[in-house]
């Protein structure tokens, strides 16, 4: 048995309370019957100590109690060694899409079944399971929602599988259930990936109100080599047949599909831009957002400024060209902010790419970067360099650009991206949903690293379990008998 905090085990030192109470057990004097106080002087009454143990087995139970909380304290745990056992290998698979995995590795596993491996299921308690029985009797479970994390739980099969045993792994390739970082193991991991049957996903991504009066719906559509957007107008409602129908429900336009409603944003998008001095940097913005507006449809109302008094509140967007500070009163004034971030200059050659969940397209682009900020980025990266560090970078609402809208900082300005990267900043419904992320990871890209681990043994490895639960229900066992016994101690005095 091992313990996670065993500086709680001085709480052991609380048993010698109990004990001492035990020990200091005060008498009163004893009354002797006489004929006659004639001769007897008067004197202080006396009583006798004795240093005695009394009540034993009641001692016992509240000592008990004492080092059974002691020790769930310092939270315990049963370390055991794993060892291979008569299994060939280990098959795992996710219980959704069972069924369908199975049938296309059927020959694989097949095989690997009659060569002696054992089926378990992909997930945190590594079920065993007859999987001869259950693609007999067991339906697909293809509808639930799989939003397990692929890479977590190989990280942790380090821990409950023998090192030596080999594993043969079947999922789906959806990236959304690689995320983080790739894991380490010392296992020999062989993972086989396949694009499940619904690998494509059409969703409505957002709607909002023309300047014309017909409603624009941004549709999104995932599949394995990327997610694209695409644009929809309805009038009049919409036609019959068509994909989206146009509706009102309690005084709000809504949007409906076949399986999703969504509302229509009739509001308009306000977009200021201030500089005081990069005038061409503004003028270049300028002219990428009105084209992303135009593109987008979308009621929109961009405006430049070079004082900020002028800068009016509540903007859904507020691009601060300019070295200078900005006020908290500006930041908690807009929903969103895009500030040049300030600080020593550095020259590079390298590149911009967007390659992340705010790209459009998934096919990387990469823009030449001459010019950046020498100073440590803050927040998530959105555009990074050739080197990974972060060209914009987002803290909350506020985004960090360690760069300039200038041809002598970067080729972006020139770039038919340009107006592109900024309608996935600026238009928040291009931020994928995971439920709707059907891209495909690589087999290259999703194995684990393999880390030889000289500590484990050939044939074993170790489970912990904890044994909190266990020692919760022995102490109440102990309370309930220390309560009985010591009302049977208190009957028996109390009846002489």
């Amino acid at each position: 048995m091992l313990l996670t905090s065993p500086i709680w085990l001085l709480a052991l030192a609380a048993i010698s309370i109990p004990v001492a109470i035990h020990l200091w057990n005060i008498r009163p004097g004893k009354t002797l019957k006489v004929g006659s106080i004639s001769l007897f002087t008067e004197s202080s009454p006396k009583s006798s100590r004795s240093f005695k143990l009394m009540d034993i087995l009641l001692l016992i139970l509240r000592c008990l109690m004492l080092a059974l909380l002691a020790l769930i304290l310092a939270v315990p745990f049963w370390q055991q060694h794993l060892k291979a056992g008569k299994a060939k290998g280990w098959i795992l698979i996710p219980e959704v899409n069972l069924l369908q995995t199975y049938k296309y590795f059927q020959p694989r596993i097949d095989s690997l079944t009659k060569a002696g491996y054992e089926f378990h299921y992909f997930r945190q308690d590594l079920k065993k399971e007859s999987l001869t029985e259950l693609v007999k009797t067991r339906p697909d479970s293809i509808a639930l929602q799989d939003s397990l994390n692929y890479w977590q739980l190989c990280r942790a099969l380090s821990s409950k599988i023998p090192a030596a045993l080999p594993v043969e792994l079947f999922t789906t390739n959806t990236i959304n259930h690689f995320t983080g970082a790739k894991p380490q193991t010392n296992l020999h991991v062989i993972w086989h990936t396949y694009t499940p049957a619904d690998s494509v996903r059409t969703w409505p991504a957002a709607a909002w109100l023309t300047a014309n009066g017909s409603i624009r719906v941004m549709q999104g559509t995932s599949a394995p080599s990327g997610t694209n957007y695409q644009y929809i107008d309805i009038k009049n409602g919409g036609q019959n047949g068509s994909t989206y129908q146009a509706s009102v429900e309690h005084g709000v336009p809504v949007i409906s599909s076949k399986d999703k409603k969504i509302s229509v944003d009739t509001t308009t998008q306000h977009i200021t831009i201030y500089t005081d001095k990069n005038t061409t940097d503004a003028a270049y913005l300028k002219a990428a957002l009105n084209a992303v507006a135009q593109l987008t449809q979308r009621k929109t109302i961009i405006k430049q400024y070079s004082s900020v008094q002028n800068i009016p509140t509540e903007q859904d967007w507020l691009f601060w060209l300019s070295e200078q500070p900005i006020g908290q009163t500006l930041v908690h004034q807009a929903q969103n902010v895009f500030r040049y971030k300030a600080g020593k200059i550095a020259g590079i050659d390298s590149w911009i790419s967007n390659a992340d969940s705010y790209a459009l397209s998934q096919g990387e682009v990469k823009i030449p970067l001459y010019k950046t900020i020498d100073t440590k980025p803050v927040g998530d990266v959105i555009w990074a360099d050739g080197f990974g560090k972060a060209v914009l970078s987002k803290d909350a609402g506020t985004y960090h650009f360690y760069s300039r809208f200038n041809p002598a900082w970067n080729d972006l300005v020139w770039n038919d991206a340009f107006p592109k990267w900024l309608m996935a900043l600026t238009q928040s419904a291009l931020t994928l949903n995971a439920k709707y992320e059907h891209r495909a990871i690589s087999t290259e890209q999703l194995q684990p690293t393999y880390v030889a681990d000289n500590e484990n043994t050939a044939d074993t490895s170790t489970q912990n379990t904890s044994l909190a639960n266990y020692l919760w229900l022995l102490l109440a066992i102990t309370f309930m008998a220390e309560r009985w016994l010591a009302t049977q101690i208190k009957t028996t005095l109390t009846n002489g």
